[in-house]
């Protein structure tokens, strides 16, 4: 889940449209209610929709399968039951809207393209209109009420798709300025936890070097223990081989 960013409030706008879409009417309340929230209780939302629990997870269930919103539950140790607890992905529900508003824009641009080339007759009296294909398929005539078609005059849909697709392409910068912000904070956020984990890696490095060096020391003063034991007894040995020789010795000349 991604948190909002201050300064571009706009972007509820654009989520209502879009969960709406996907949800129905009730889920511009739905916006509401997890906008800049994490894990908001279901039976919460259910209350601010003033529906069921059963119709509010039904809405959410939707928007779940878009990826729009996504869900932990929690056991009630009580009454054994789970409760869902919800958050709204913001960066998914624009990737969506993006989606969506292209594909809009490219048929909106295709019915423009096919007024600028093509010609298009009306039916003054019922308000039928035809390709010119289609007009000559009937001799000019309507098939509605067979009133004689006259030519269209296409400036002012054209002019209304120009608007419409205008609009659309707003909506698409929005959506990719705010896609920017969100994608580099992802960045930055996945920088700070690799230079943490290198941090901790060396910090472990160290306190291993540290946990080595006493025992080197131990292991030296081990071994020179028994090193000087051994010399101190073939002294002893010696001197009591000496002594024991110059007994024997005296005995001799005895």
């Amino acid at each position: 889940m991604v948190k909002p960013i201050k300064n571009m409030l706009f972007s509820i706008d654009l989520l209502r449209d879009i969960v709406v879409e996907i949800g129905g009417k009730n889920g511009s309340f739905i916006v509401d209610a997890l906008y800049e929230k994490k894990h908001v209780n279901e039976f919460f939302i259910a209350k601010k929709l003033k529906l069921t629990i059963n119709q509010t997870r039904n809405i959410l269930y939707k928007l779940s399968d878009e990826g729009l919103v996504s869900s932990i539950r929690k056991k009630d140790k009580k009454k054994g039951w789970y409760t869902y607890f919800w958050t709204l992905n913001i960066d998914k529900a624009l990737a969506l809207s993006k989606k969506i508003i292209i594909k809009n824009i490219e048929q909106l641009e295709h019915q423009l393209n096919s007024r600028h080339q093509k010609r298009f007759y009306k039916c003054k009296l019922c308000g039928t209109e035809v390709t010119e294909e289609n007009a000559l398929l009937h001799d000019f005539t309507c098939q509605e009420c067979g009133e004689v078609y006259e030519l269209s005059d296409s400036s002012n849909i054209v002019n209304e798709f120009i608007n419409q697709i205008n609009k659309l392409k707003r909506k698409l910068e929005e959506i990719n300025s705010y896609l920017q912000v969100i994608e580099s904070k992802k960045i930055k956020k996945l920088e700070f936890e690799k230079r943490k984990l290198e941090r901790q890696k060396t910090k472990k490095h160290k306190t291993k070097l540290v946990k080595k060096q006493p025992l080197k020391k131990v292991a030296k003063k081990k071994m020179k223990q028994p090193l000087k034991k051994i010399k101190h007894k073939t002294k002893i040995n010696k001197k009591k081989h000496e002594k024991s020789a110059g007994k024997k010795r005296r005995k001799k000349r005895i």
